[in-house]
């Protein structure tokens, strides 16, 4: 259990051996400093690392018995309060803490970590996303976006767009982030905000990632022709949910051929006991639309499960993707696995954010968006951690089938609080990390 206290700091040494240096190049505009720059950060960082759910809370932790002292053990910074750090990301620029993650995926790219994780061996899955953050009965800051009921009431909502890097193991790491800003003195419309917001944040991950290969999963508000112009001119690939009634042409196309040119058709059979699932994969290449040539597939489970009463349940799930890689025998079932995988985003990203523990919808600054800005890249650092953390396969296997990562996470408080780690001998930085 000691060990598993360790995880965090053995995480940081192994993947970011030089995270706190990287922390003291942000900016810091303080005129009598008490604490260094890299402290604060890391006091915010392991409040979400430690996923104490408000700056208070934070607060009230680092008072109890040897938690401070156990924290610059394992991190070697002093534990200032939260609103001495509150103080600095009200004046830190955005892009900094931006920049620090970049640097992060960059050192996770170099070291091959996620290598074993792209499609075909050659692409790296991002997926794209927005959320709602929080909502306010009041303007919090001049271009938060905003919907008004037909009583008149307007309601004010910060969103935010998202690139994550996702893995099948359940990895979902933030690459690049753009905030939703509605113009000011127009109505707010979510699709169209979003595709804006979409454009800026393409723009963005080239600039922070021109080589990186990537194929691109986004939900049915994305398949248009500016975001297809968009994949094309950057040199990324694309798998997009395509929706009944969207692009109406395609589907007038697609319904055409099915009936006329015999769409190849695969099916696979998965039996594990009394349960059975059919899988359907229907595909048709070279579908014209305006100036692209684009791909379709349409994905159909049946399952068959039988409980224990011997009474059989069915259901049917269907997926229809469209995307530009050529679609053939072998690779249709990999293309729709990886296309499907755009909800990792919204379960391991932000369900997970906001429902376990990190407490993403909680406001961590009411009156400043810059330092909500900065609350929430240093949240998307901690996740980052915390997930290279908790899915090596030696937290795996400690953990078992009888217990949950939740239960693990209570104990370190235990030792935090109530132990000394200068006693314990340190564990061996130099373990290999395998997931």
């Amino acid at each position: 259990m000691y060990t598993f206290t360790m995880q965090m700091a053995i995480t940081i040494k192994r993947r970011f051996p030089e995270f706190l240096k990287i922390l003291s190049h942000v900016s810091d505009n303080r005129k009598r400093p008490v604490y260094k720059v890299e402290e604060l950060l890391m006091a915010v960082i392991s409040l979400f690392l430690f996923k104490r759910g408000s700056r208070n809370h934070a607060d009230n932790t680092a008072s109890k018995g040897n938690y401070s002292r156990n924290f610059e053990r394992l991190f070697q910074c002093k534990l200032p309060d939260l609103d001495t750090c509150d103080r600095l990301l009200k004046t830190l620029d955005t892009q900094e803490l931006e920049e620090i993650k970049r640097k992060m995926i960059q050192l996770l790219l170099r070291a091959k970590v996620l290598d074993k994780y792209k499609l075909f061996g050659m692409y790296h899955l991002i997926g794209i996303d927005a959320t709602g953050l929080h909502s306010y009965d009041y303007e919090p800051y001049p271009e938060c976006p905003y919907k008004t009921s037909k009583s008149g009431k307007r309601t004010w909502t910060a969103y935010v767009l998202e690139a994550k890097i996702l893995c099948s193991n359940g990895f979902s790491f933030s690459m690049a982030t753009e905030w939703v800003k509605n113009p000011v003195g127009l109505e707010y419309e979510k699709q169209d905000c979003e595709l804006k917001a979409f454009k800026r944040l393409s723009q963005k991950i080239k600039q922070m990632y021109p080589r990186l290969p990537m194929v691109l999963a986004a939900d049915g508000l994305y398949p248009n022709d500016n975001v297809f112009k968009t994949c094309k001119s950057n040199g990324w690939r694309f798998i997009i949910t395509l929706k009944d009634g969207n692009l109406p042409s395609v589907w007038e196309e697609v319904n055409l051929l099915k009936k006329t040119a015999a769409p190849i058709i695969i099916k696979t059979y998965d039996t594990i006991g009394q349960n059975k699932t059919v899988t359907q994969y229907c595909f048709l290449n070279s579908i014209e639309y305006k100036t692209h040539t684009i791909n379709f597939l349409e994905t159909k489970i049946t399952s068959q499960a039988v409980s224990t009463k011997n009474d059989t349940k069915i259901s049917q799930e269907r997926f229809v993707h469209i995307t530009d890689i050529g679609i053939t025998n072998k690779n249709s079932k990999t293309i729709s696995d990886y296309g499907r995988m755009r909800w990792k985003i919204e379960n391991e990203g932000f369900n997970e954010q906001k429902n376990s523990g990190y407490n993403l919808g909680h406001k961590y600054s009411r009156k400043s968006f810059n330092a909500t800005q900065n609350y929430y890249q240093c949240l998307q650092i901690a996740h980052m951690i915390n997930q290279l953390a908790y899915k090596t396969q030696y937290v795996n296997n400690m953990i078992g089938s009888h217990d949950t990562i939740k239960s693990y996470e209570e104990c370190i408080f235990i030792i935090m609080i109530g132990y000394d780690l200068d006693y314990f001998q340190s564990p061996n930085l130099n373990a290999q990390m395998r997931y």
